[in-house]
């Protein structure tokens, strides 16, 4: 399991999202809006919408807002008008970093993730100089205590999914994008309510970093998590999870 992918069980253990519940409905939002703008309104038939109302209503935002929000991408209300865009970089000690948003004012939103990065040691590259290190898979976590790894395998990889990796707290089910619904479905069925479960950019290969390095590169990732644009930040950094419990509390 990549060290940013422990950063965010480390995140979710510490109820952090709950804490910025606001920040999570806002970033919800316009990923509905988003996915109905380029798919339509219908979450039967629009995968990536589908994948946004489920993430919404795991963490109880209301069905009106919901509806609101596919109602602005699809332009049956004002205030649709959001551009996606995926920034590139590096952070401290060399670790590629993906950056998406979803913005209203291009302009303003690439000036303040630029200098996010400068400001925390990291700097954006061009499109395309760190994509290639990152593959788009279906990402769903299990905690390990639910179930033992027989009856997971059998259960996921029966539901098509690729691997089941163990990162010592939570059970990490990969699969291609197109397989996320068959297994998301087989693993709630089973009773398994997962930790989470998105279509993610996960790094080929990982940087690890230790010390100062880790420490900046954390705070680098906090910083960008925390912009309103922000809708997703992805890392291949490797940080020891003693290190970065430390570093977290």
């Amino acid at each position: 399991m990549s060290g940013h992918s422990k950063w965010h069980t480390i995140k979710h253990k510490k109820a952090a999202i709950d804490a910025k519940r606001g920040k999570v409905f806002t970033r919800l939002i316009k990923e509905i809006m988003v996915a109905a703008r380029n798919g339509g309104g219908d979450p039967d038939s629009n995968a990536r919408l589908r994948t946004a109302v489920l993430a919404a209503k795991a963490v109880s935002m209301p069905a009106d807002n919901i509806k609101r929000a596919i109602m602005r991408g699809t332009g049956e209300l004002e205030g649709g008008q959001l551009d996606e865009i995926v920034y590139e970089g590096y952070g401290p000690g060399g670790a590629a970093v993906l950056v998406k948003v979803a913005t209203d004012n291009r302009n303003r939103t690439v000036s303040e993730i630029r200098h996010l990065f400068s400001k925390n040691g990291g700097n954006m590259g061009e499109a395309g100089s760190v994509n290639w290190m990152f593959e788009r898979k279906s990402q769903i976590l299990i905690e390990m205590d639910k179930a033992d790894e027989d009856t997971m395998m059998n259960l996921v990889l029966e539901a098509g999914a690729d691997d089941l990796r163990n990162d010592g707290a939570n059970w990490e089910i990969l699969s291609l994008p197109e397989a996320h619904f068959s297994v998301l479905e087989a693993i709630q069925k089973s009773g398994f309510e997962p930790v989470s479960a998105e279509i993610a950019m996960l790094p080929k290969t990982s940087t690890k970093l230790e010390g100062k390095q880790a420490q900046a590169m954390l705070k680098m990732t906090e910083a960008l998590e925390e912009h309103d644009d922000v809708q997703n930040v992805w890392s291949n950094f490797d940080i020891d999870e003693k290190e970065m419990e430390a570093l977290a509390s």
